[in-house]
């Protein structure tokens, strides 16, 4: 367990809000710092981690993909389409385990169908980051503190035809990242709390054929975590959170005629719609684009299509790809046993620099499965934080809806 480095780290983002710094006035810039790479950074970044193994495991696709008990992360308006009553699911992952060897995210997540049109979904998202030991100025120890993240969401779906789902979702977010201790500008720090919401789209088409055999094609878009800025100090420093655009999709086919193999592939592009990094000379005075902290929640997010300094190219690298396939192979009875996935992930390099690639594995038996991801940094330099990277998702999932009768109807 390194406790300098992460204690450096907590007391930055209580100094500054978030990661990056209070440009409201001149900051100084490090010699040889390279200001042209811009990479936008929100508070409670823990948000936006892929939580669970199966889509980790495909390069953090998720916003199309078939519906399961995670899907009120990815886009809860598949729920409705689900092929299962009810589910639900445990993920654990240890968290940059490449430096420090005691963090980690844990998600809890599940659904249940109303009725045939209905869904509803709830979720609990933990980030632990760690017993720390908090220093003074002059390096002696002020107090030990475990700082923790969570967000409690729940949801509801329903379908508006056979082929479209729409889903709303609300999110309690609460950050506590010290031990109210008080910092050098003698502001006291203080955990920071705000609610959020996600509005979802999903089209499915099962009425495809690929080579003759039968396919489905869906589509997903997603806004989440539409909602007020944090604070950790007082009101005139607050930050935005990740509200974030999604927009996806899966082509899922038979491999042979029994359809007892099945291959998916999908895609997804995200934005983050906050506002872009202003561009800032030696001093660390704003020469073009504005201070985030002076944007309202609307304005931040209708102008983060227009807003980066270097224009529309820089715009388009603010856009995050991943791409991943998933083989699944069903027995007789027409339950999947086994899956295979890979992925790839990719962040421009002034934006975060984020590339890797994934693969992961899936067991399914009667109502349990188990799925494990691990994540493959391109970049393969020593220190790399995201280098052995795993997911672990166990999921209970119980009775086929095609199964149940739903107020005296059965379902087609």
């Amino acid at each position: 367990m390194n406790n300098t480095l992460k204690s450096t780290l907590i007391l930055l983002l209580l100094l500054t809000g978030s990661f990056y710094p209070t440009l409201a006035q001149p900051t100084s810039v490090i010699l040889g710092q390279d200001t042209s790479r811009r990479p936008i950074t929100t508070a409670v970044p823990f948000l936006s981690i892929a939580p669970d193994a199966r889509s980790a495991a495909m390069g953090d696709v998720g916003a199309a993909l078939s519906p399961d008990a995670n899907s009120i992360y990815w886009n809860a308006a598949k729920l409705p389409f689900a092929t299962q009553d009810y589910a639900v699911s445990f993920s654990y992952s240890p968290w940059l385990r490449n430096l420090v060897d005691d963090m980690y995210l844990a998600f809890l997540s599940g659904y249940y169908k109303i009725d045939k049109q209905q869904t509803f979904a709830a979720s609990l998202r933990y980030f632990n980051m760690g017993n720390i030991q908090f220093t003074d100025n002059n390096g002696q120890p002020i107090t030990d503190f475990v700082p923790r993240e969570f967000a409690f969401a729940a949801s509801y779906s329903r379908k508006l035809s056979d082929k479209i789902g729409v889903g709303v979702t609300g999110r309690f977010i609460h950050s506590n990242l010290s031990a109210n201790l008080v910092l050098p500008n003698q502001q006291e720090s203080r955990p920071g709390t705000t609610g959020a919401a996600d509005v979802s789209f999903f089209y499915s088409n099962d009425e495809f054929q690929v080579s003759g055999r039968p396919a489905t094609l869906a589509f997903g878009a997603i806004i989440s975590n539409i909602g007020a800025k944090i604070s950790y100090s007082n009101q005139n420093e607050q930050d935005f959170i990740p509200t974030n655009l999604r927009i996806g999709t899966a082509l899922t086919s038979s491999l042979d005629p029994l359809e007892r193999n099945k291959l998916t592939v999908a895609i997804d592009f995200n934005k983050l719609l906050v506002p872009s990094p202003p561009l800032v000379n030696s001093q660390g005075q704003i020469i073009k684009g504005e201070d985030p902290r002076d944007r309202t929640l609307l304005s931040g997010i209708f102008g983060s299509f227009t807003d980066a300094p270097d224009g529309f190219s820089e715009e388009l690298q603010e856009i995050m790809i991943s791409a991943g396939a998933e083989y699944k192979y069903y027995n007789t009875e027409g339950q999947d046993v086994f899956a295979a996935r890979a992925g790839y992930f990719y962040e421009a390099r002034n934006k975060g620099n984020r590339k890797y690639f994934s693969i992961g594995a899936g067991l399914n038996y009667n109502n349990f499965a188990f799925d494990v991801a691990y994540l493959i940094p391109q970049n393969q330099q020593q220190g790399n934080p995201l280098a052995e990277t795993l997911r672990f998702t166990l999921s209970l999932n119980f009775k086929k809806a095609q199964e149940r009768v739903y107020e005296g109807s059965e379902i087609n």
